[in-house]
């Protein structure tokens, strides 16, 4: 399997390649999500006044004056610091600042230059990539405050004052920031990915199998729960095709969601599925079914993605001959609203089944984005009918006219009827059921809706 990292592929940049890369940077706490927030125009990262917030790379779409380009928010960088969080985050923006064409160094006028503002400079002038010097929270318009003065001595250039909350500067700051990207080439489109969610609560793996998956350290590995706060993008291209994989925040109770931040995660999570295609349902085997683990599911069921229940950790699992058909049988009860899903068996941590966990992505993407024709959807429909005859309600019999399929993702189907409430749940279950048999459908839900007609007199 040959997975290409996200970061070589941004860094070796062809006539074919598309956006150029801006990667914004600093110590913590000096405005950077907000900044971020601000240039895409939409809440992407996690904005709090606690340090450290932002711990992974988190990438946006942004333009300027018809450029169109990468932006990546990055956790603070603390030179010195010895705590494995902060550590870890500084390896994190190192890698960032390793594939962006050009880096925002956002500080803060308020606290004017620390220590940490020059080594972080200096850091930066060494990397030997384009830098424009933003001094964030200047707040008042006109006259740039004494203390905005100071940051020339970073070595940088010349500053830009931004207000990131109010978006004053910002303007200014990306005239400066497109004057350094690479030459352009002509656009060509990009091929279509498949996007994959992995969710699941707090330490069932998730992050240990986008890093296994792509190769590289790409999210924060640790075992603390909830080490990863924010969706994060990785994208892989292998002999299966071209995916984008979501890593997703544990997702908890909400009755255990204490503080703001872990809030916004839960949020966050729930737009990663929504932008998913495919959703990974990670399970620890070790620790085996929870309630929780229904919750988390019945996100993605409820948006109609492609799923795959992946069991992790099953080599820490004591297995004999019985093992893994006892354990799956126990899955398919716990997860009976949700049968039609396909379980795996993986280990992120040894690379078990992952090449058949691709193979499983591209199957039932596909069954999700699956399209049937009226005619044979009919043909299933009168089969079925004359097998199983409609229910009946006080003499009257439910008719269905015919049924015909309205869009994908999820398959949906509608169905024309004499009378909705005739049209029970079992018998729906009953008439899709059928078209699972013949057609597969295999990962994906489908939806249903009841249309009365009026019969003619």
């Amino acid at each position: 399997m040959r997975a290409e990292n996200f970061s070589k592929q941004l860094s070796e940049r062809s006539d074919s390649v598309s956006k150029p890369v801006v990667a914004i940077v600093g110590r913590p706490n000096v405005g950077k999500s907000t900044l971020f927030n601000k240039l895409v125009g939409s809440r992407l990262s996690i904005v709090d006044d606690t340090p450290g917030v932002t711990r992974d790379r988190i990438y946006g779409d942004c333009e300027w004056l018809n450029k169109s380009f990468l932006l990546i928010d990055t956790g603070g960088i603390e030179p010195f610091s010895n705590d494995v969080i902060l550590s870890q985050m500084r390896r994190q923006a190192q890698l960032a600042i390793d594939s962006a064409d050009v880096i925002i160094l956002v500080t803060d006028v308020r606290t004017g230059v620390v220590a940490n503002d020059e080594e972080v400079a200096s850091m930066l002038i060494k990397s030997g990539k384009p830098v424009v010097l933003c001094v964030n929270k200047c707040d008042t318009i006109g006259e740039a405050p004494l203390e905005f003065y100071e940051f020339y001595n970073l070595g940088l250039g010349e500053p830009v004052q931004v207000s990131s909350v109010h978006g004053h500067g910002t303007g200014d700051l990306l005239d400066v920031v497109i004057k350094h990207f690479p030459q352009e080439t002509d656009e060509q489109e990009e091929d279509e990915y498949i996007k994959v969610a992995i969710i699941g609560k707090p330490n069932v793996g998730k992050s240990s199998l986008v890093n296994a998956i792509a190769g590289e350290e790409r999210v924060i590995v640790s075992d603390i729960a909830g080490t990863t706060r924010d969706a994060t993008d990785t994208i892989v291209e292998n002999k299966y095709g071209k995916f984008v994989f979501i890593d997703t925040a544990g997702l908890r109770r909400k009755s255990r969601v204490y503080d703001e931040i872990e809030k916004y995660s839960v949020i966050r999570a729930r737009m990663a599925v929504e932008r998913a295609q495919v959703c990974i349902i990670m399970i620890d085997a070790v620790e085996g079914f929870t309630e929780q683990d229904s919750k988390v599911a019945g996100i993605a069921h409820e948006l109609g993605k492609g799923c795959i229940i992946a069991v992790n950790k099953w080599d820490a699992v004591e297995k004999d001959g019985k093992t893994m058909d006892s354990y799956r049988k126990g899955l398919m009860d716990d997860f009976a609203f949700m049968s039609y899903a396909p379980i795996i068996f993986i280990s992120a941590k040894t690379g078990q089944r992952l090449d058949r966990l691709f193979e499983l992505i591209k199957f039932v993407d596909s069954q999700n984005a699956m399209r049937i024709s009226t005619g044979k959807l009919n043909d299933i429909l009168a089969e079925a009918t004359a097998r199983v005859q409609p229910p009946t309600d006080k003499g009257r019999r439910l008719k269905i006219y015919y049924m015909t399929q309205a869009s994908t993702r999820p398959p949906t189907f509608v169905f024309f009827v004499n009378r909705k409430d005739l049209f029970h749940y079992s018998y729906q279950r009953y008439i899709d059921n059928r078209i699972r048999e013949v057609f597969g459908l295999e990962g994906t839900p489908t939806h249903i809706v009841i249309r009365e007609r009026e019969q003619k007199k």
